[in-house]
């Protein structure tokens, strides 16, 4: 599998809890869809204090993995939303 593209698109997207609308990244992404995944290498400014952890309601928003051999959050489907 291909690696996802390193200098990354240009277009920022804020992305929020979905519970409590807390900021959680300002995070690079590429494309129209669905956020399912945010790559850590795209990701611009990291809000939260523990990993896929909101800071404000305590909700896991996302698991750790990796995607195409590369360290990403998996969001969890509805946890969060983006602008």
């Amino acid at each position: 599998m291909a690696k996802p593209n390193k200098k990354g698109p240009t277009r920022t997207v804020d992305i929020f809890c979905a519970k409590c609308k807390t900021q959680l990244f300002k995070y690079r992404k590429g494309g129209k869809g669905a956020l399912v995944k945010c790559f850590k290498e795209r990701i611009v400014a990291d809000f939260t204090h523990t990993p896929c952890i909101c800071p404000n309601c305590g909700q896991e928003f996302a698991r750790d993995t990796l995607v195409r051999g590369t360290p990403a959050f998996k969001m969890i489907g509805g946890k969060v939303t983006f602008k």
